[in-house]
């Protein structure tokens, strides 16, 4: 597992785990995508040459054994994450049931009209020799040529446009980065609303091209002014001009995406090539011509380049013409250009016979657009990225050129061509598939497929070929909820939640959005979360050439589960998430805070008995202030949740335990227990809020720090169960008090401008520890009325031995001054001696039953 399946699986957990403890039936299936390229080739390359000595059964046997290794190796660390799950039983799309899922939702597409065989130009890698999806293709940067070609005009077609000149030719100039592309070609594209120049070059003839391009072109290309024009590019439409070599003529056509954005507003049009170049011929009744092989490779129709790579035979393309005097300009340039996912090669447009799912019929499209608008997208701009992708997407190529993944289970009649689409013969494919696995299309002939005495239904003839491709592995995945929901006992369709990376967009939550609607009318999914990739403390992708990449195997090895589960939760997951070892060092000291805290409130009540009642109305007031800050950090915490801010989540609970509790409220309570009683009102208050307090940060901190919150739960009084056999801490709004809050927080203030003195004095050598001194405050106005009010708790809340309050006119010089809040603090040495029970410097001491000279307050407690 990479750090990028943590990051997703653990986000996957909290989620869990947090509806769960909100009372919710949650159960969680995970599954593995067992087909696919991936690992067809790394058994291929395991294999070497043998692959070419083994029956395609015996190559589909060794991928299904390569999967179920690296399942049960990836389970077991999903395992140790401590992400909660059916592990016993997950999801395998390589499981009989599975399978039959999956040639059932096919079925279902073919029955309802949908899926069609066509020759279409789709994304194809020749180094992997198979078409490939859009979720297949990623993008980088590549160094192409840029050219710019004449098409001649022979004198007739010149004359059309009132360009009749004895003496120069006239050309249309077209640009392309792909000169391989230009044996394809049949067509050139103008816009009819735009308006055209004729220009004239160094040597004298004419190119034509877009008026609104030419500046940009001049000095590029050596134009030295424009001849005749404007011409409406509607005018050019029906013209012929000549190939630049071959001997064949190129008609001008009329297309809407023809821009002047770039190139010469001419686009040269290879149905075979391209997306837009399919859609604009089929309109103008061009051929889908593509003269290269699967491998990429120029075929016989193209003689003079035959068995070149395309991308080699460029510039030799490029120097023919030249030769033919088409050449008119040529530059090189990087661009962002199509790459294979897997081999991380340039792909090419090229078109093939293959498979597809209509996205016009019984309009996909419109309607999987309708639904995208019922679904609550986090965050919300995930909306308008999925929405522009579905609203241009071609049609779905489901139909691959390997061995490893579910056949199309279609059978063709060798005698009239027709497929095997009705129901009868469907159906008995996925009967099967199901009983048999994926396997059987291969192992059996085709009329053992087929229902008894099946006959071809449109002609009677028995004698039938199989098709070969298998489907695209995105629609494997993109029929879970079928196959999954539908069919899990405890489950409901439509999913609560799809949690994916933020490149699922055009992968995951699309095809199982277009699986779904195709066939359901419906998304498979009330809501889709998607978070960013992983990178560098710097922001730099993980790469193992630059020696950046955090394997979590090896967070886990040194600091353990948790700090990698605590640094999903602190990560704003919707933006690229950093990871580094300082990131990670930060977390340790973040979690050993929090852990810290805990094992304070655990050793404090090793003598409490969680059936004590209390009043909270009969607190002291900084037990009811803590009482209130711990329920409106349960409001805080739950909206989080709920919401998926869980980096809310992180930094609330490590302030209230960093804050709140240890730099405020613990830190005082220290006095009252340690040296009070045991069994005295004043202590046991204190441990039934302690109780409290620990037993919500606990239930709060569950969903992410799991591990931390069972070992709590375990040593906690009172408790037995697993704490995700509890209910999610609920909040009392009764016993919030903004009042109460407000004054305490403002004492929190004058206390935090009182360390600041006594810090200052400590490291003066004037005292030590702070109850080595005697504070006086000197205030004025609002802030002297509420310090009155404290007068006899502010040693207790200063923890110093003696605390006064003064009029400022008595300040000395030496008194440190706290701008912000207008007042003067005096630190004084305490008068007296040190009480050798409670530290406390005391005037007091006297003996105790056992001769120890110690406090008034302390001998209350012990005697004497």
């Amino acid at each position: 597992l990479h750090i990028g399946h943590a990051l997703n699986k653990i986000l996957k957990d909290i989620i869990v785990k947090y509806n769960l403890m909100k009372g919710k039936y949650s159960p969680y299936v995970p599954g593995w995508d067992c087909h696919g390229l991936p690992i067809e080739l790394q058994v291929d390359k395991q294999l070497g040459s043998k692959k070419n000595e083994l029956s395609l059964a015996d190559r589909r046997r060794q991928c299904r054994e390569y999967a179920a290794k690296f399942v049960d190796i990836q389970r077991a660390e999903f395992e140790r994450m401590g992400v909660f799950g059916n592990w016993n039983a997950p999801y395998l799309t390589m499981s009989y049931e599975y399978e039959g899922a999956i040639v059932r939702e096919f079925a279902r597409f073919v029955k309802s009209g949908h899926v069609y065989e066509g020759r279409k130009p789709v994304h194809w890698c020749p180094s992997c020799v198979t078409a490939l999806a859009e979720a297949e293709v990623e993008y980088a940067d590549k160094k192409s040529p840029s050219v710019y070609v004449r098409f001649w005009l022979p004198e007739s077609e010149s004359a059309k446009l009132g360009l009749e000149p004895s003496d120069r030719s006239v050309a249309i100039l077209i640009w392309t980065t792909t000169p391989w592309t230009l044996p394809a070609n049949l067509a050139l594209a103008v816009h009819p609303e735009i308006d055209y120049v004729a220009a004239k070059t160094d040597v004298g003839d004419l190119v034509l091209l877009a008026q609104d391009r030419y500046d940009a072109l001049e000095k590029e290309l050596g134009l030295s002014g424009r001849m005749n024009g404007p011409i409406r590019g509607s005018r050019l439409v029906g013209l012929e001009a000549r190939h630049p070599f071959l001997d064949r003529t190129s008609k001008v056509i009329s297309a809407g995406f023809v821009s002047t954005d770039d190139g010469s507003g001419v686009v040269h049009i290879a149905p075979g090539h391209g997306e837009d170049d399919y859609r604009a011929g089929l309109e103008n009744g061009l051929d889908v011509y593509a003269p290269v092989d699967d491998h990429g490779r120029f075929t016989p129709e193209f003689p003079d380049f035959q068995g070149e790579f395309v991308f080699k035979a460029n510039e030799g393309i490029i120097s023919l013409l030249r030769q033919r005097k088409a050449l008119l300009g040529r530059t090189d340039i990087e661009h962002s250009y199509p790459h294979c996912w897997r081999c991380k090669k340039p792909v090419i447009f090229r078109a093939t016979e293959q498979w597809f799912i209509s996205m016009s019929h019984n309009d996909l499209r419109g309607k999987a657009l309708s639904e995208i608008d019922r679904v609550h997208w986090h965050p919300a701009s995930g909306r308008n990225r999925i929405y522009s992708m579905v609203q241009n997407r071609p049609d779905w190529c489901i139909s691959r050129q390997r061995a490893w993944g579910v056949p199309i289970t279609l059978l063709k009649c060798r005698a009239c061509g027709t497929f095997t689409t009705d129901a009868r013969a469907l159906d008995n494919f996925v009967t099967l598939v199901r009983e048999h696995g994926a396997d059987v299309w291969f192992e059996r002939s085709p009329l053992e497929l087929l229902p008894p005495a099946y006959g071809c239904v449109k002609c009677g003839a028995r004698d039938f070929e199989k098709e070969t491709d298998i489907l695209d592995v995105w629609f494997d995945s993109g029929v879970s909820h079928a196959a999954v929901l539908e069919q899990t006992p405890g489950l409901k369709w439509p999913a609560e939640l799809y949690l994916e990376g933020s490149d699922q967009h055009r992968g995951w939550f699309q095809s199982s959005l277009l699986a779904s609607v195709g066939t359901r009318g419906r998304a498979p999914y009330k809501g889709v979360l998607t978070h960013g990739f992983i990178v560098d403390g710097q922001g730099r992708k993980m790469s193992k050439s630059v020696g950046n990449v955090v394997a979590p195997q090896e967070v886990i090895k040194e600091n353990g589960a948790e700090i990698l589960r605590l640094w999903v939760s602190a990560a704003d997951y919707q933006e690229d998430v950093k990871i580094s070892k300082e990131i990670l060092s930060r977390l340790i000291e973040a979690y050993r805070k929090i852990r810290n805290t805990c094992r304070y409130l655990l050793g404090n009540l090793y003598d409490f008995d969680p059936a004590t009642e209390w009043d909270p109305g009969q607190l002291p007031e900084i037990d009811r202030f803590a009482f209130s800050r711990l329920n409106e950090l349960i409001m805080k915490v739950d909206s989080a949740y709920e919401g998926y801010r869980f980096h809310e989540v992180y930094h609330a609970l490590y302030n209230f335990c960093v804050v709140e509790m240890s730099s405020f409220y613990l830190d005082i309570l220290k006095d009252r227990l340690y040296t009070f009683r045991a069994d005295s009102p004043e202590r046991r208050g204190s441990q039934w809020v302690l109780f409290r307090i620990l037993k919500a940060l606990t239930g709060m901190m569950a969903p992410v720090l799991s591990f931390t919150a069972e070992e709590v739960q375990k040593y906690t009084p009172g408790t037995t169960d697993s704490i995700f056999m509890e209910d999610f801490p609920v909040a009392d709004s009764s016993r919030i008090d903004p009042v109460l809050t407000d004054r305490w927080l403002r004492l929190i203030d004058v206390r935090n401008e009182v360390n600041k003195a006594l810090e200052l004095r400590r490291s003066e050598k004037f005292i030590g520890n702070s109850l080595e001194a005697s504070v006086t405050v000197y205030a004025s106005g609002e802030t002297r009325d509420l310090l009155e009010s404290y007068r006899g708790e502010l040693a207790t809340i200063f923890i110093v031995s003696q605390a006064d309050l003064a009029p400022m006119e008595d300040v000395p010089d030496s008194a440190f001054t706290a701008t912000d809040l207008g007042i003067r603090v005096g630190v004084f040495r305490a008068p007296g001696e040190k009480c050798p029970r409670c530290w406390n410097w005391r005037i007091d001491l006297a003996p105790a039953a056992d001769g120890t000279p110690v406090c008034g307050r302390c001998r209350q407690v012990v005697g004497g």
